[in-house]
C-alpha cells in the first residue's frame, strides 16, 4: 500500500482529459500543457529549483504522476538515523509547468509513493493544469506506435519539453535476471517480492530527465505508461555517448490502481 501523506479529493478516475488529436504535431501541442519538470526547491540555494525528472497532470489537474526515484528519499523514521539538525530551510518538492521560467516553480506535496512500481503521486498547490486521460494499458501490443514527452538532459537543453517517437518492442518482465546475489539491490528485491511486473520495452531512446514522462498512444493521445528506465550499455556515464535505444515504461493501469488505493484510504 502507498504511504498517504495528505488527504485529497481525487476525481482522477473521471479525469478531465485533453481533446484527442491526430498527428505528432497536434499531439505535442495537446499534451505539452500537462507536462511539468519535477525537482526540489530550497530558498537559500542557487539555483533555488533543481531539476530531477518529468511529471504530468492527471485527474483534477492538481495530481501529478512521476517516478518514485525522481523524488528525494523519504525522511528516516528512526531519529537515530536522521540527519543532523540544520538552520537551513528543508528542501520541498516543486514543479515547473511547461513553458515557464524555472523561477515560476510551484510547490507540491507527495500524496503517495510506491517504490516497487517506481511511481509517485504529487498534489500541486494553486490552479489545476490541463489533465491527460489514462488509457487501458492491457490493450497495448508489441508493434504499437507510441510517443513520450519530457525533459531530456534538461540541465543542458533547458526546461523545454521534447517529444520522442517509437514503438512498443515487447511486453516483458520488469525485474531483470541477476547472476549473483550481490546484484540484487533493494529495488530489485521489492520488485521480485511483488512478482514480475509486466512492463513495456520500447524501441525508442530516452535520456536522463525523461524519467516520469507520459507514454502516449499516438492513435488516441491517451497515456498508456510512464517512462522509468533505460538499458545502459557499459557505465551510466555512457548513456549519452552510447544510448542503447531501449527504454522501459510502467503500464498506465498501475497508475489507475494507485489512484484507487489513495482514494480508498481517504
Amino acid at each position: 500500500m502507498p504511504v498517504v501523506t495528505r488527504r485529497c479529493a481525487i476525481t482522477a478516475l473521471a479525469s478531465v482529459g485533453l481533446p484527442v488529436r491526430a498527428g505528432l504535431v497536434e499531439l505535442m501541442q495537446s499534451v505539452r500543457p500537462a507536462v511539468v519538470a519535477v525537482g526540489n526547491y530550497q530558498p537559500l540555494r542557487s539555483p533555488r529549483f533543481q531539476f530531477h525528472g518529468t511529471g504530468f497532470a492527471v485527474g483534477d489537474g492538481r495530481l501529478v504522476v512521476t517516478n518514485a526515484h525522481v523524488l528525494r528519499p523519504p525522511r528516516p523514521a528512526d531519529p537515530a538515523s536522521a540527519p543532523a539538525p540544520t538552520s537551513e530551510p528543508l528542501e520541498q518538492v516543486a514543479v515547473v509547468p511547461a513553458g515557464r521560467n524555472p523561477r515560476e516553480w510551484r510547490l507540491a506535496t507527495v500524496v503517495a509513493r510506491e517504490p516497487a512500481l517506481d511511481l509517485a503521486l504529487l498534489r500541486l498547490e494553486g490552479d489545476p493544469l490541463p489533465a491527460l486521460d489514462l488509457g487501458d494499458s492491457e490493450a497495448v501490443r508489441a508493434g504499437q506506435e507510441v510517443a513520450f514527452v519530457g525533459y531530456p538532459i534538461a540541465g543542458v537543453l533547458g526546461l523545454e519539453p521534447a517529444i520522442h517517437r517509437g514503438i512498443v518492442a515487447a511486453v516483458t518482465a520488469m525485474a531483470e535476471p541477476s547472476t549473483t546475489a550481490n546484484q540484487l539491490d533493494a529495488r530489485r528485491v521489492a520488485r521480485l517480492r511483488a512478482g514480475n511486473l509486466r512492463v513495456f520495452q520500447l524501441d525508442a531512446t530516452a535520456y536522463p530527465g525523461n524519467s516520469g514522462s507520459p507514454l502516449l498512444d499516438v492513435a488516441t493521445g491517451r497515456v498508456v505508461g510512464v517512462v522509468n528506465s533505460v538499458l545502459v550499455k557499459g557505465t551510466k556515464e555512457s548513456v549519452l555517448a552510447q544510448p542503447s535505444g531501449i527504454t522501459y515504461a510502467i503500464p498506465a493501469n498501475q497508475i489507475t490502481e494507485l489512484l484507487r488505493q489513495v482514494a480508498a484510504s481517504r
